[in-house]
Order: C-alpha cells, then structure tokens, then sequence
C-alpha cells in the first residue's frame, strides 16, 4: 500500500489579462509515483483533462521560474496574492493557469513529508518486485529437463 497525497483546489484559467475563470482542479501525488504530481482539471468536458508533471519542477516554481517545453511555472504577485502560474502547452493548445501559492506550497510540503527529496528511489519499489518476480521461478525452471521427443540441442559450432 502507498500514500495518498490529494488537495482540491481552484485555479484560474487566464484567458486575457482582463479575464481569469475558476476552474476546479485536483493535485494528486502518490508515493508509489514519487517523481511526479498529477493534476486533474474538471472543466466541464465529458472526462477530466489530467497533466502528470514532475514534482521537482513544481517544488522549485513555488520559488523561480523553472521548466521549458510544455510545462513552465513561476512565482508571481497579483493584487497583493501570491500566486503560482503554470504554462501548459499541447499539440491541442496552450493554457495559463495561476494557483494560490499558500495552498500550493502546503500542499508539496505534505508530499515531501510523505517522500523526502533524495528518498524518491526508495519508493519506486523495483527492488521488491523483482526479487518477488525472481521468487517465483526457480532457476532450475529457466532450462527444460524434457526435451521434446525427437528434439536435440544443437552441438555447439554444428
């Protein structure tokens, strides 16, 4: 079993400079998953639009600009709030988002509670599945015994 690390929240959708809606969205971080957030966006299509990013690109946008490519965050200052911006960019189009940096940054403090930086390895579990996958077969069991009748190993440099 893994921990669970999830937190609703509001962000606002830029449109223009003049014009931001709220929409609704939901962070999601997984210790089985320790490298990356999941943010859900509900924004009123048939299915939730989801965006898996890494962590590490959010942990250092809460405090500079960071990222290229599809996914950029930066601190900024509006009205007096502080805000987290993050730039998405798809072959479907780009979105400007701005989340409350407060709720962000509790929000990654949980997580890196929950997987401290440096530890992620640790969790990816890789080590335990394979030693339960390599438990399942004896390595007697990776070379017949039995040869198909009529079946002979090939003398080497035949």
């Amino acid at each position: 079993m893994y921990t669970v690390v999830e937190r609703e929240l509001e962000l606002g959708l830029v449109l223009s400079p003049e014009r931001t809606i709220a929409v609704p969205a939901r962070l999601t971080y997984r210790a089985d998953d320790p490298y990356a957030v999941h943010v859900t966006f509900h924004i009123g299509s048939d299915a939730p639009v989801h965006w898996t990013f890494a962590r590490e690109l959010l942990v250092e946008g809460v405090f500079r600009p960071c990222g290229h490519g599809d996914v950029r965050v930066w601190p900024t200052k509006l009205d007096g709030r502080s805000l987290v911006c993050v730039a998405l960019s798809s072959p479907d189009g780009d979105a400007l988002l701005e989340a409350p940096a407060a709720a962000v940054s509790a929000w990654l403090e949980r997580t890196l509670r929950v997987v401290p930086p440096g530890s992620e390895q640790q969790h990816l579990g890789i080590d335990k599945e394979l030693s339960e996958l390599l438990a399942l077969t004896n390595r007697d069991d990776l070379w017949p015994t039995d040869l198909w009748p009529g079946d002979e190993w090939p003398e080497p440099g035949a």
